[in-house]
């Protein structure tokens, strides 16, 4: 599994969005549609709200890339 850190920039980031921040999708509607299809995990749990707010410490796994999520 690939590994990748992403830095926030402020205290959080809508879930489709750091998906296509971090390229694993082309777009944000592209991004809501993996979510949809539940193959996105936060903290290891399938998580099915597209716009989930991601925070610093937690992790979002999808298409074999593990996103660790830091403090700004």
């Amino acid at each position: 599994m690939n590994t990748v850190e992403f830095t926030l920039k402020h205290e959080h980031i809508a879930l489709c969005d750091l998906l296509k921040v971090s390229g694993l999708a082309n777009s944000g509607a592209q991004g809501k549609h993996l979510v949809a299809e539940g193959k996105v995990k936060v903290d290891r749990i399938a998580e099915t709200r597209k716009s989930a707010k991601i925070r610093a410490g937690q992790t979002v796994e999808c298409s074999g890339t593990l996103i660790n999520v830091l403090a700004p």
